[in-house]
């Protein structure tokens, strides 16, 4: 549990270092979008690929036509994705079913028995 804790704390971390903090662990690849676009898609490498390297998370951004707005938007991705896993899971309370329930998933199974047994071949 105790390291379970540990990386949270690592990407609350780094999801509040500033931009150029997080940019400097990346790796930035730029590529052509696929999609509609014609050729404005076709001859620009305005998609954007940013490779997180301490903690591998890999986020990509073809919104725009802008690279640079692309890499904008690929970083607003990243931090998002680190603060989404630094937020450790709620705490499961474990929970009884009502004695109802319990009869009506008895009494379900006993319909489905009756069920199958119709099938059955009968004997004379």
């Amino acid at each position: 549990m105790e390291q379970a804790n540990l990386r949270y704390r690592e990407y609350a971390a780094f999801a509040r270092q500033d931009d150029a903090a997080l940019e400097r662990d990346c790796t930035l690849e730029v590529f052509r979008a696929t999609g509609p676009g014609g050729q404005g898609v076709n001859t620009t490498d305005s998609a954007v690929r940013l490779r997180h390297l301490p903690t591998g998370i890999t986020v990509t951004a073809r919104e725009t036509r802008s690279q640079y707005r692309n890499r904008q938007l690929a970083l607003g991705k990243l931090r998002a994705v680190l603060e989404r896993r630094a937020q450790p899971p709620r705490h499961r309370k474990k929970t009884k079913p009502s004695r109802k329930a319990r009869e009506r998933r008895l009494e379900a199974k006993h319909r489905r028995s009756d069920i199958k047994q119709s099938r059955r071949r009968v004997s004379w």
